[in-house]
């Protein structure tokens, strides 16, 4: 590792000293690109505004089904409906994993939900 750290630090010198050398009378330029390319600006997204109350609301919890996480979802569920009793609780499986995407249940959310619950694993 260090003989090559010690290669690449006199190729370096070397291919300065090249470089110096030939530039007779003009200004050299030299442009550079940066590999990573150029970042878009952040987009700041505010949250949805809270609710006064949950009473008389429909609220979807939605299962992205990751592995292992029924059970703790099926419990959310249930405790939620013993702490708000008169809140519409809508329990929802998601199409396919958690990055594909599911229009129809999408639509249905905004068509009836007043919120959603997605749980995504971890």
């Amino acid at each position: 590792m260090k003989n090559r750290a010690g290669v690449f630090a006199l190729s370096i010198i070397f291919l300065a000293g090249l470089l110096s050398g030939s530039v007779t009378g003009q200004d050299a330029k030299v442009t550079v690109m940066n590999p990573r390319g150029i970042k878009p600006p952040i987009r700041r997204i505010p949250m949805a505004a809270r609710p006064e109350t949950l009473d008389g609301k429909t609220i979807y919890i939605v299962d992205s089904r990751y592995p292992r996480t029924r059970e703790f979802v099926e419990e959310l569920f249930r405790i939620l409906r013993e702490k708000y009793p008169k809140t519409n609780w809508v329990f929802k499986d998601k199409y396919g994993g958690y990055m594909d995407d599911d229009p129809t249940l999408w639509d249905e959310i905004k068509a009836n939900g007043h919120g959603m619950i997605m749980t995504v694993g971890h």
